[in-house]
């Protein structure tokens, strides 16, 4: 338990975290990174450069402070950054290097104004703070591994078909290179992958969201290849040019909090932008598979005829259901005259006919279509807490995000 003083200390430096954590976590991983490059094996480099982790570390430990003395309040947050975290293999004896440098930044950044006095709460609060984290990450990893076929850290599959879903998006089958079964998981949840590419320094990892329902004696990904000049593309470009059946890749145990709910009967949206469909298959198959009776809407918007994938897929799952409807449009189609659903952007003339109050929504895609759906479904009535969404990237607020200039 934290004492008073110590809590009402992080508090007061709450302002100065809001405008200054930025700054402060930039600072943070460059000391750390230069001090401990090894753990260039674990982090995202891209999320580095274009410094989405930093601003997600920025509101998290702006979080904290402003919350020390009611930390339950930012729990989803911690269980949402630890499934990450396990899925990367972060471990305990990584908190204290996080912690070090962490305090050593904001002394660089905010110089005399952190006083000694300041430096030691927060040396007391960051303890706390990662202890929770250790806490749940372990119960995850213990979770991970004790299931059946269950194992810890990163194991090898083997690519055991590679299938060509549009232009930009190509499925990946993978199986136990052991020959052992694949643990089951949550519709929506994500693999993470990691490849040593030849030229690279360090190993890289990506979290690609599981494409199929549970169930079957393999995971399937499906990654879109971003264009080979973004840098977002390293590792996707590597998979698709590179990785073949056959070929082993090594990944690690289903995560991720963005996961359907079984329990409820209200109608419900499955709504996507670009590859950001890909958890919505999983969990479109789930509900045919166990013959939900629910009103299920399938809507998902892509560039044009090309980059629409799993098109016929979602046609024949929709049609086991007993109330499935299927939706899709394109900003840019190439038939005029085809059978999409609506051209452009998705829209709230679209959406509202689809879409009542009491609809459960799950979104995926950019953060760019994120917020325009979000936006439409809050102007439809939508409750908030039936507005469920996920983008690719570090944990943020999608209303954080919404400060940041990002490109679709």
């Amino acid at each position: 338990m934290l004492s008073q003083k110590t809590i009402d200390i992080v508090k007061s430096t709450a302002p100065i975290l809001e405008t200054e954590g930025t700054k402060i976590t930039t600072c943070f991983y460059k000391m750390m990174f230069e001090a401990h490059p090894e753990l260039l094996n674990i982090f995202n480099h891209v999320n580095q450069k274009q410094g989405r982790q930093q601003t997600a570390l920025a509101n998290t430990v702006y979080a904290a402070a402003k919350y020390i003395d009611q930390l339950e309040v930012i729990v989803p947050v911690v269980t949402q950054i630890s499934h990450k975290h396990r899925g990367l293999g972060i471990k305990p004896e990584h908190y204290p290097i996080v912690g070090e440098f962490l305090l050593k930044a904001i002394k660089e950044v905010l110089g005399d104004a952190a006083t000694d006095e300041i430096i030691n709460a927060w040396a007391e609060a960051y303890g706390v703070i990662a202890q929770a984290f250790i806490d749940v990450e372990k119960g995850m990893y213990d979770a991970a591994a004790n299931q059946e076929n269950g194992w810890v850290d990163f194991k090898d599959f083997t690519v055991v078909k590679k299938e060509q879903e549009s232009n930009v998006i190509t499925s990946f089958y993978l199986q136990p290179k052991d020959g052992s079964g694949v643990t089951t998981y949550e519709p929506g949840q994500y693999l993470t992958i990691r490849v040593k590419i030849p030229g690279e320094e360090y190993t890289l990892n990506r979290q690609y969201s599981l494409s199929c329902a549970p169930g079957h004696d393999y995971y399937r990904i499906s990654v879109k290849k971003e264009k080979d000049f973004d840098p977002n593309g390293k590792v996707s470009n590597y998979l698709h040019d590179h990785v073949n059946e056959g070929d082993t890749v090594e990944v690690s145990a289903p995560s991720g909090i963005f996961t359907l709910n079984m329990e409820e009967t209200a109608p419900i949206a499955l709504i996507s932008g670009g590859v950001g469909l890909t958890p919505m298959m999983s969990m479109l198959e789930t509900l045919a598979d166990t013959g939900s009776k629910r009103e299920i809407y399938f809507i998902h918007a892509a560039r044009n005829e090309e980059f629409h994938a799993f098109k016929d897929d979602v046609e024949e799952i929709t049609a086991r259901l007993e109330n499935g409807h299927a939706y899709y449009g394109y900003e840019k189609p190439l038939n005029a005259n085809g059978d999409h659903h609506f051209e452009g952007y998705l829209s709230k003339s679209f959406l509202e006919n689809i879409i009542n109050e009491e609809t459960i929504t799950y979104i995926c895609g950019p953060v760019p279509f994120l917020k325009n759906a979000v936006r439409i479904l809050t102007e439809l009535g939508v409750k908030d807490e039936n507005i469920r969404y996920e983008f690719f990237g570090p944990a943020m607020d999608l209303k954080a995000e919404e400060k940041e200039t990002v490109k679709a």
